[in-house]
């Protein structure tokens, strides 16, 4: 069998758990949570998301690259903070006594997330295991002298949820050092290694994350180096029939350079939402992925936007993969853990209605800020959120073929700082059972 039979003949997953899963929660923890720093600018995508963004760059974990910008306040800051010290020495002063990862899963499975994944290696090229090829520049090696990936792995599991592991495929800026990217433009560009060699380190890495960790989700990120897109020894081609071969339940993301994928995934505001295919949305709870220390509850939403933000996901056939940025020590920040508490509040209430539910979309409901409505069963569940009184929906403001009361219904809100009222009715004609 050709290369190109090989790449058709790869499964296209959609499995059940991950088709009705509302909610996942993203991980990004390294050695960069220990300086911890960027300039919380903008969110990826918005209006105001400037041209100039990698040397305003709002991501915290992209702060070997941003603080190599000639000019850039976080090379500023490098040098006024840490002495223009060299970067692996935060691997090194990476200490967690704070790190209980039972806590942090109890955590997420009350939040409703049915699934976590972990940043194993970022750009940095710091591996958050062993990884064969790294030398000491690992956690097992140095600094937290911990396997997190293997701990968090088996924390999650034991909580109910499925583990995933994302990996920086198309950049390492220290085993394929290159000069600081500047534009965004470079990012996927003409900078990104694209050499085979790379690629087969890369492949032996994940093919170690997939045989001792049994990671349900391979999330890459920034594509593959070109020159790997192929079924030889140490291959993308031949690492995904190894995946797909060990884990059953097991899905890849859309980040592979256009190779292959078994869902779409957008980030903060951008990129599109497919049509008729699974996708996610991933973002942080506030503008960075890392933990930056300069955030506070002005840049991050708050429970109620991120209820909203879920449930919009699902109305609209998708997910939310809601990113985490624990500090350096392994503790939570306060306003991030009552994000999620808040979720996980709604959830307990709602995540029945929402998993595995048929998107019915945004509606336009008067004296309503905003309303999302889902199917599933036979039964719409339309959720709305407005300023605080009692709102008089209309019938004829709800979804089709159910049955509403003729004279509508009437929603007592709590506010636009409150999570979203639910109402709902059987389709016309149902038995309701």
């Amino acid at each position: 069998m050709d290369d190109a039979a090989r790449w058709n003949a790869l499964p296209q997953r959609l499995p059940d758990w991950f088709r009705d899963a509302p909610l996942g929660i993203f991980l990004h923890w390294g050695a960069y949570s220990v300086p911890a720093w960027a300039e919380p600018t903008a969110e990826l995508g918005a209006a105001d998301d400037a041209a100039d963004r990698l040397t305003h760059n709002p991501y915290a974990e992209w702060y070997f690259n941003t603080l190599r910008i000639e000019g850039s306040p976080a090379a500023e800051h490098h040098r006024r903070v840490h002495g223009g010290a060299p970067y692996d020495d935060f691997l090194d002063q990476w200490q967690v006594g704070a790190f209980d990862p039972s806590a942090w899963s109890d955590l997420f499975a009350r939040a409703g997330a049915d699934y976590v994944v972990l940043t194993t290696k970022h750009h940095d090229g710091i591996t958050l295991w062993a990884a064969p090829g790294t030398g000491d520049r690992n956690t097992v090696q140095r600094g937290p002298r911990r396997d997190f990936v293997g701990e968090i792995a088996e924390a999650t599991t034991a909580a109910g949820m499925h583990f995933g592991v994302y990996y920086s495929g198309g950049l390492d800026w220290h085993e394929r050092p290159t000069p600081p990217l500047v534009e965004l433009h470079e990012v996927e560009g003409s900078k990104r290694p694209r050499d085979d060699d790379y690629g087969k380190y890369c492949s032996a890495q994940v093919r170690d994350l997939i045989d001792r960790y049994g990671p349900d989700v391979f999330w890459n990120d920034i594509g593959w180096p070109d020159q790997n897109l192929h079924f030889g020894p140490g291959g993308l081609g031949e690492l995904l029939e190894h995946f797909y071969r060990e884990r059953p339940e097991g899905l890849i993301n859309d980040r592979f350079s256009g190779a292959h994928h078994d869902f779409m995934t957008t980030e903060y505001q951008s990129g599109e939402i497919p049509e008729g295919q699974a996708w996610e949305n991933c973002r942080g709870i506030g503008l960075s992925f890392g933990y930056n220390q300069v955030e506070d509850a002005a840049q991050y939403i708050s429970g109620a936007q991120a209820v909203r933000h879920v449930v919009d996901a699902v109305s609209r056939g998708g997910r939310v993969l809601l990113n985490l940025g624990p500090r350096a020590d392994g503790s939570l920040p306060e306003l991030q853990v009552q994000v999620l508490e808040t979720l996980g509040e709604f959830m307990a209430e709602h995540k029945a209605v929402l998993s595995g539910a048929r998107g019915l979309g945004e509606l336009e409901i008067p004296g309503a800020q905003w309303a999302r409505a889902v199917e599933q069963d036979g039964q719409c569940h339309v959720f709305v959120s407005g300023e605080a009184g009692t709102l008089q929906v209309a019938a004829a403001d709800l979804p089709v073929g159910f049955d509403w009361p003729e004279d509508g219904v009437e929603i007592v809100l709590g506010g636009r700082d409150a999570a979203p009222i639910a109402v709902s009715a059987q389709a016309t004609g149902s038995s309701g059972r």
